[in-house]
C-alpha cells in the first residue's frame, strides 16, 4: 500500500489523504483550508477532480468543513462514504444555509448521493478492507478507519479526542473492531498543548450548570452542530427549570439525533426530557426578525432562560428585545474567533455581540498527547505519521522514543511496508 498526503502534512485543515493500492485510490476527506493558513493550495489529484476514476473512492470522516468542504468538486461518478447521520446532520446545515451560499447548494447536491456506512461494519472497496468505528469528536457520528489490504493495515484517525461524554469506551473499541495495526495515521491537532489539562465535557457541563443557577439570563455562542455541547446545556437548563431556546434551525439538528437510530443517540443525553427545547418563531411581518411578544417576553422575565444564539442581526435584535439588563454571555467554542482582531479568523460581529464581560466555556475536540500515547500502545504499529497538524517535528520528538515517526510532506507518496521499520 502507498500513501499520500495530498494536504495537511503541515498543517491544521484542509486534510486530503490517498491510499493506493494495485492501482486502486481510497481518499480521506477533501476539506477546505482553515483561515489564516500560510499558503493556499488548491488541489487538482490525479484520480479524484481528473482522470480516470473508475478505481476511486473517498471517505469521510467528519462534516467539519475541513475535512468535507470541498466534496461538491468531486465528479458524481466516485462514490463517498459517509456515516448515516452525519450525513443527515451536514443535510441540515446546507439546507439552511443554501440560499445565501452556492457553495452549501452543491454539498448538498453531492452528499444526496453519498453512500451512508455502518460503525462497526467492514466494507470493500476494491482491495481495500475499510472498517468504520465511531469516535468521540466535537462533531457527531464521527469515524475513524482502519483501512486494510493484502499486505498492510493502517489506522486513520480522523480527528478525535478521549474526554467527551463516551471517551471512556474508546480503547475498548479499538480492541474489539481495530486490533493491531502497521501504521498510525493520527491527527496532531494538540501537539503545540502537549501539557494542558482539557476540561471533561462532563465538568464543562456541571459548571456550566452551576453558572445558569447563578445568573438567571444566559445567552451561550455556539456551533449548531456541536451536538454533545447542544444537549448538554439543555438537560443542564432542564435539571434547573429555565427554558431552553433554540431556532428552527438548531431545533432540526437536535430532532435528527433524537429520532436516529444511531448506537450513541440511544443514550439519555440525546433524549428530551419533560421540557423540550422552546423554539423561536420567525416574524412574518418583519422578515429577517424573530417574532417576540410581549407574553413570551413576560414568560422569560419570570423565568429566565438559557439562549441558544449566533453572531447575526436577527439574534442581535431579538436578544435586544429580551428581557435581562444584565444578561449573561458565554463563548463556547474555539477563542481563536475573538481573541486577536488582526486573525484572518477574527470575527468581528461574533467579538461585538459578545461584549465585554463574558465567559469563555469550551473544551477543545481533540486528543491530548497523553491519551495519544495510550492510543499507540494498545495499536502497537510499526510506525506513526503525523497529519492534521503544524508542529509535526514536535509530535516526532514527543513519540519517537517508543515508535519510528515518519515525517511527509504535502505530495510525498510513501510505501506502507508491512515489515517492521528502523
Amino acid at each position: 500500500m502507498e500513501i499520500i498526503i495530498h494536504r495537511g502534512a503541515t498543517q491544521i485543515g484542509g486534510s486530503v489523504t490517498e491510499y493506493r493500492y494495485n492501482g486502486w485510490r481510497l481518499f480521506v476527506d477533501f476539506g477546505e483550508q482553515l483561515p489564516g493558513t500560510p499558503v493556499y493550495v488548491q488541489l487538482d489529484m490525479e484520480g479524484l477532480t481528473k482522470g480516470d476514476l473508475s478505481k476511486s473512492a473517498m471517505l469521510i470522516t467528519h462534516y467539519h468543513g475541513d475535512h468535507i468542504g470541498n466534496i461538491h468538486q468531486i465528479p458524481m461518478e466516485i462514490p463517498v462514504f459517509m456515516g448515516k447521520l452525519g450525513i443527515e446532520i451536514q443535510k441540515i446545515t446546507s439546507n439552511h444555509l443554501k440560499e445565501v451560499d452556492r457553495k452549501q447548494a452543491c454539498l448538498l447536491e453531492r452528499l444526496n448521493k453519498a453512500i451512508p456506512f455502518e460503525a462497526g461494519t467492514a466494507f470493500e472497496f476494491g482491495p481495500f478492507e475499510i472498517m468504520p468505528i465511531v469516535i468521540d469528536h466535537s462533531a457527531f457520528d464521527a469515524c475513524a478507519f482502519k483501512i486494510k489490504t493484502d499486505d498492510t493495515s493502517v489506522f486513520h484517525t480522523g480527528d478525535f479526542r478521549t474526554h467527551g461524554f463516551r471517551s471512556g469506551k474508546f480503547l475498548k473499541a479499538i480492541d474489539k473492531y481495530i486490533g493491531k495495526v502497521d501504521y498510525v495515521i493520527c491527527e496532531g491537532t494538540n501537539v503545540k498543548r502537549s501539557d494542558a489539562a482539557l476540561q471533561s465535557e462532563h465538568d464543562l457541563q456541571k459548571q456550566l450548570e452551576a453558572e445558569f443557577w447563578q445568573y438567571k439570563f444566559n445567552i451561550v455562542y455556539l456551533s449548531s452542530t456541536n451536538i454533545d455541547r447542544l444537549f448538554s446545556l439543555y438537560h443542564a437548563a432542564l435539571r434547573i427549570g429555565i427554558p431552553f431556546i433554540v431556532d428552527s434551525h438548531q431545533k432540526r439538528i437536535m430532532d435528527a439525533v433524537v429520532k436516529s437510530d444511531h448506537i450513541w443517540a440511544k443514550s439519555s443525553l440525546y433524549k428530551y426530557g419533560k421540557c423540550k427545547p422552546m423554539v423561536l418563531k420567525y416574524d412574518k411581518d418583519n422578515p429577517g426578525e424573530h417574532l417576540i411578544s410581549e407574553k413570551f417576553i413576560a414568560f422569560l422575565k419570570q423565568k429566565g432562560y438559557v439562549l441558544i444564539a449566533r453572531s447575526n442581526p436577527r439574534f442581535d435584535h431579538l436578544i435586544d428585545k429580551m428581557p435581562g439588563e444584565s444578561k449573561q454571555c458565554y463563548l463556547s467554542m474555539w477563542n481563536g474567533y475573538v481573541s486577536n482582531p488582526a486573525s484572518p479568523s477574527y470575527n468581528k460581529e461574533l467579538a461585538a455581540a459578545l461584549g465585554k464581560g463574558y465567559l469563555y466555556r469550551h473544551t477543545s475536540g481533540h486528543c491530548d498527547m497523553k491519551n495519544l500515547r495510550k492510543l499507540f500502545v494498545q495499536l502497537s504499529p510499526k510506525a506513526i505519521i503525523p497529519i492534521h497538524t503544524d508542529a509535526p517535528e514536535a509530535f516526532a520528538k514527543l513519540f519517537n522514543d517508543q515508535w519510528p515517526v515518519r515525517l511527509l510532506q504535502d505530495g510525498d507518496l510513501f510505501i506502507l511496508h508491512s515489515k517492521k521499520l528502523f
